[in-house]
């Protein structure tokens, strides 16, 4: 599973201002949403290509992911937020003409924050055989190593984890010591140690999405409550899991059901193939807003 909803409820609790600080974030997106910002920065032809950085943290030989694996998934990253990836033939009908390309491109880093070249990936061996979603990966004084510049670059962590986790991400607005997102190494890239059924790149995806500050599909409340703050994805009761068949119907959503196959759900790596151009539009307010200096 994704633990961005945990780790955002540690948050809630332990920073007074992170509350307030995600309400205003709300408000700014659905304004740059509302009067066409969004729509004219995705429209501008301009390519907002990111900075990224692999940590690989590891504990064992294994864990210590190649150099090929991690260009695996930033290919993956490049695809999918371009809507280039083929497997988006399986988008059911009704929804087809809701993909498009972000155009959010993704890049490992080229240089260090000092202007050293680099190969854009740390490795740090570490005596943590599984982290969690409490950020200890973040810290070289808690077994993991410390992020770079987070509004110069996205840190990715690359480690193993417990409690059945696939990732997570820090939603924009955050601590800076902890902005980035974690991921399971055999959910990392599509090549090496990379294990099906999340062996196609799509858990970095979804993560990368949160850091892009769009929720899960279903809005998180479990009961038809919640929302993801976009209008042109179908209000969902729950997550879907594996390769489910379409029509899904929950919430009185039919006859199209749920969006499964949307990267913000929890099906397969094979099942999730689509952001939405109300999706898409949330990144922008998103890179517009708290994360402008990133990229540009």
């Amino acid at each position: 599973m994704c633990g961005a909803s945990e780790a955002h409820q540690r948050l809630c609790e332990c920073d007074p201002g992170f509350r307030a600080r995600r309400s205003l974030i709300h408000m700014q997106a659905e304004t740059f949403m509302l009067n066409g910002r969004a729509a004219k920065s995705i429209d501008s032809g301009k390519i907002r290509t990111l900075p990224v950085v692999v940590h690989v943290v590891y504990s064992t030989p294994e864990e210590n992911i190649s150099v090929k694996q991690v260009k695996s998934q930033i290919k993956v990253l490049y695809r999918d937020y371009s809507a280039k990836n083929p497997d988006k033939t399986a988008t059911p009908t009704p929804w087809k003409g809701l993909i498009i390309d972000s155009p959010i491109r993704f890049a490992l880093a080229k240089k260090d924050p000092e202007g050293k070249p680099i190969t854009g990936i740390t490795r740090t061996k570490t005596d943590t055989a599984l982290f969690g979603t409490h950020d200890e990966v973040k810290s070289s004084a808690t077994g993991g190593v410390n992020a770079w510049p987070t509004d110069k670059y996205l840190n990715i962590w690359v480690c193993s984890l417990g409690e059945g986790l696939l990732g997570y991400a820090q939603f924009p607005t955050g601590p800076a010591a902890t902005d980035g997102v974690v991921i399971l190494n055999v959910a990392f890239g599509t090549v090496g140690t990379a294990a099906a059924p999340f062996n196609l790149g799509r858990t970095a995806v979804h993560e990368v999405g949160h850091w892009l500050n769009l929720n899960h599909i279903w809005g998180d409340s479990n009961d038809c409550t919640g929302t993801d703050h976009v209008s042109d994805t179908p209000n969902a009761m729950a997550p879907n899991f594996g390769k489910p068949a379409f029509p899904h119907v929950s919430c009185k959503n039919g006859p199209n059901g749920d969006m499964f196959v949307n990267y913000m759900d929890y099906v397969d790596d094979a099942a999730m193939v689509m952001f939405t151009h109300g999706q898409v539009a949330r990144m922008h307010a998103t890179l517009i807003g708290p994360r402008n200096a990133i990229g540009v």
